[in-house]
């Protein structure tokens, strides 16, 4: 095969073409670019080489572009131009002046978590689009390992190999009830307590539903549970208007803010789980990434 076919000019090559088919003279070339006279000449003779064919006629005092460089000199300018675009477009995401970041959370964690990262990230780079996907615990993972976003924060429900987890907070089991429910006027609440009192929580097949289970089975008890829902937000309504206390975690009780309603941790046992920042294993945050992952970072109070 002809080697010629194989040839791709070099930046560096383009650049001393562009630079002296415009000033016609080697030395000013070399100033332009801030290379040697001699580095500009072997720059052009290799593009020559490559190529084929004469592009500069050589005088004494200065170079003449042939026919083959006027005919090519635009498709180099074009190359030139992107490149440089290139150039002006990575250092625009480098620098967090433009780009998109996309991260999968539940909903329950988006509206304890978010609202305050998203309002003050969005007045420090106004050109990052931020992309939530608020999906379902058991699809969590897989969003993650998918390459459909690119980061998590949430608190898998399964170990995953292709994943890495940072622990960015802890939260625990909490009961949450009116002010006038007996319950309230213990100081320490424990699972013990909750024997033959009717709770709300959410339904089987969440897994903090499975640790809810699990605590009062550890305690000894046989939890009643005749209103099981789906959303936190409704529990706390049902509590609020009287259908007993209810079961979740405290975080998202506390942040909720009915001041009619107490939030008490659940104690004998405590129950905690943690809540992390997830990506997959061996991928590299973007830097809108890993801005707003240091975001949520320092809203937690993390380093």
């Amino acid at each position: 095969m002809n080697q010629r076919l194989k040839f791709s000019p070099s930046i560096r090559q383009l650049r001393a073409f562009h630079s002296v088919f415009h000033l016609g003279k080697l030395s000013a070339a070399a100033e332009q670019l801030s290379l040697t006279q001699s580095a500009v000449s072997v720059l052009i003779r290799q593009l020559e080489e490559g190529l084929g064919t004469r592009l500069f006629d050589r005088t004494t005092r200065s170079l003449r572009a042939t026919q083959a460089a006027n005919e090519v000199i635009s498709i180099a300018e074009r190359v030139l131009r992107d490149v440089d675009s290139l150039g002006a477009g990575l250092r625009d995401l480098g620098q967090l002046r433009r780009g998109r970041v996309s991260l999968a959370i539940t909903p329950t964690l988006g509206e304890i978590l978010l609202p305050a990262v998203v309002r003050r990230f969005g007045k420090l780079h106004p050109e990052i689009r931020v992309v939530v996907d608020d999906c379902a615990p058991d699809q969590f993972v897989s969003r993650i390992v998918g390459e459909h976003v690119d980061f998590g924060i949430g608190a898998p429900e399964r170990a995953a190999a292709d994943v890495d987890t940072e622990r960015i907070m802890t939260d625990t089991l909490a009961l949450v009830c009116r002010k006038d429910d007996p319950l309230a006027a213990r100081a320490r609440i424990r699972w013990a307590n909750l024997e033959g009192v009717p709770v709300i929580t959410v339904r089987p097949g969440y897994g903090i539903r499975q640790m809810i289970d699990g605590a009062a089975a550890q305690a000894g008890v046989m939890l009643d549970v005749p209103n099981e829902v789906t959303f936190y937000s409704t529990a706390l309504w049902m509590t609020q208007a009287g259908a007993g206390p209810s079961i979740m975690p405290t975080a998202y009780a506390q942040a909720s803010r009915h001041k009619d309603l107490l939030v008490r941790r659940l104690h004998d046992p405590v129950i905690s789980r943690d809540i992390s920042l997830v990506t997959k294993r061996g991928r590299s945050l973007s830097p809108a990434a890993a801005a707003l992952a240091a975001a949520i970072r320092s809203e937690l109070g993390k380093p």
